[in-house]
């Protein structure tokens, strides 16, 4: 389902009003195209303009500082607010914006509506259902009329009207709950509906989507806070995209696990065993065991400590280091790995990564990508425990990875790991954004909202984790209950 941030205009600056009363206004912000900016950098696929000066009036008033919003983003742009002629809605259509958003004229000028699609199509003209008191609302919302709106909408229907804005006035701006019944009427109707009124929280997107909405708009409850953009993109998301797992992360070197910052001054802080095990029982969702010094010492894993990890625990096992042939892979997978790990074979032979999947299933092949960031921020891929440069950009290499087949990526920001600083959000995005595989974020966890704004702001499927851990700072249920507590689904 797509979120649409709203940004309502008035005399030039961003407010919102509640039921849509002019005196009960509140402003946010007097330039709109920062706050557009801002919606498109934390993740907003499409914006929702109104122009409130022109709802009231029957024009359009801020007709420029829409436009120049609408060229000052990359993403698609609707607007609406005073749209009541052909004139006003090519203005709009032949400058930049996506589609035009229509509700007095339809009342008032059915026959524009059929032109408008006629010329236009039926994607680029969306009609206001906007509902105050039972009755339809027009003129901003100021007056309402004696007709049933569910006649209306069969109206619209009959013209070749595809997409419905779906309004609850009542609920608008006052960060209660939408209005689930209204929205599901118009979608038994036939229609693309945007839901709009009242959507304040995780719980109230997931039932939007449940009631069939295709879009949904979000006003006050970003400007106030109570629930951020990234939250509600995420929550929009398909389910299966939202389960999260947690994976504790045994780097080891010599028989112990050991932890550094950026891959090196590494230190001893337990054994993997006894670490696996203890992770096993606390409820972690899966084990990943790197054996960290492997490939670049030139030598295989260490299949017996694996072995006897995988006696020690019951939870899907990943292992990886030194990874270079289909029978090490074959012989890890009979000591009790369920997915491997490679990462330096793979860009030296990607045909490994095939060859992998045609043995042994996608489910077990697991590509890790190792990045650091360079001067212009681009990312680059590193081998050999961070210690030789490829010249590969990441987001080239993870689009590569996916089509040959890997069934998930283990990213980690060289720049990030073991100081706690938190994951690289810039990079876990720009490998989430262009991949269907899962992404487990790898790098920098210091803190339980670390993990959170791994899964919301970076999209991350799955995040590792290692000193947060390591060291008894939080245990496994703690963060899994505060990432519940978030709203962001997980195995508890």
């Amino acid at each position: 389902m797509l979120i649409l941030p709203a940004i309502d205009i008035m005399n030039g600056e961003c407010v919102r009003l509640k039921r849509g009363v002019f005196s009960d206004k509140k402003t946010y912000g007097t330039d709109p195209l920062a706050v557009a900016k801002g919606f498109e950098l934390a993740g907003a696929r499409m914006l929702h303009i109104v122009d409130l000066d022109g709802a009231r009036t029957g024009v359009p008033k801020n007709s420029e500082t829409i436009r120049a919003l609408c060229t000052g983003v990359r993403i698609p742009v609707e607007v609406g607010g005073g749209i009541r002629d052909s004139a006003s809605a090519r203005m709009y259509l032949s400058s930049g914006v996506s589609r035009v958003v229509l509700g007095t004229a339809a009342l008032t000028d059915i026959e524009l509506i059929s032109s408008l699609i006629e010329e236009f199509g039926s994607d680029r003209v969306v009609v206001a259902v906007e509902v105050k008191d039972g009755k339809i609302a027009t003129e901003g919302w100021q007056k309402t009329t004696e007709g049933n709106y569910l006649d209306f909408a069969e109206r619209l229907k009959r013209l070749g009207v595809s997409e419905i804005l779906c309004t609850d006035v009542d609920r608008d701006g006052t960060m209660t709950e939408p209005n689930r019944e209204l929205v599901s009427e118009l979608v038994k109707l036939g229609f693309n509906v945007v839901a709009s009124g009242g959507i304040t929280s995780v719980a109230d997107i997931i039932a939007m989507k449940e009631s069939g909405a295709r879009s949904a708009i979000i006003g006050t409850a970003l400007y106030e806070k109570r629930i951020t953009l990234p939250v509600a993109l995420a929550a929009a998301r398909p389910r299966s995209r939202l389960t999260k797992r947690i994976i504790p992360c045994l780097d080891v070197k010599e028989g112990k696990v050991v932890k550094g910052v950026s891959f090196e001054n590494l230190q001893a802080v337990g054994n993997p065993v006894a670490l696996g095990k203890k992770y096993s029982e606390e409820g972690a969702d899966e084990l990943v065991f790197l054996d960290i010094s492997a490939s670049k010492e030139g030598r295989e894993t260490m299949f017996d400590v694996v072995e006897n990890v995988a006696r020690s625990i019951y939870i899907p096992f990943t292992v990886g280091g030194g990874i270079s042939s289909i029978e090490q892979i074959r012989r890890l997978l009979s000591v009790g790995a369920d997915k491997v790990s490679i990462n330096t074979a793979a860009v030296k032979n990607p045909d490994l990564i095939s060859d992998a999947v045609r043995a042994f299933g996608q489910q077990c092949v697991v590509v890790a990508i190792d990045a650091k960031k360079q001067n212009g921020g681009t990312y680059k891929v590193f081998l050999k425990g961070g210690t030789e440069e490829t010249g590969l950009e990441v987001v080239a290499w993870a689009r590569e990875v996916e089509r040959r087949g890997a069934g998930e990526i283990l990213l980690t920001s060289m720049d990030k790991d073991g100081t706690r600083a938190g994951y690289d959000i810039e990079l876990l995005r720009r490998v989430s954004d262009v991949v269907n595989i899962p992404v487990i974020a790898s790098g920098g966890a210091g803190s339980l909202e670390d993990l959170q704004n791994a899964f919301i702001e970076g999209r991350a499927d799955a995040a590792l984790v290692a000193s947060l851990f390591h060291y008894g700072e939080h245990t496994i249920r703690e963060a899994k209950e505060y990432l519940s507590a978030q709203g962001i689904p997980i195995r508890i």
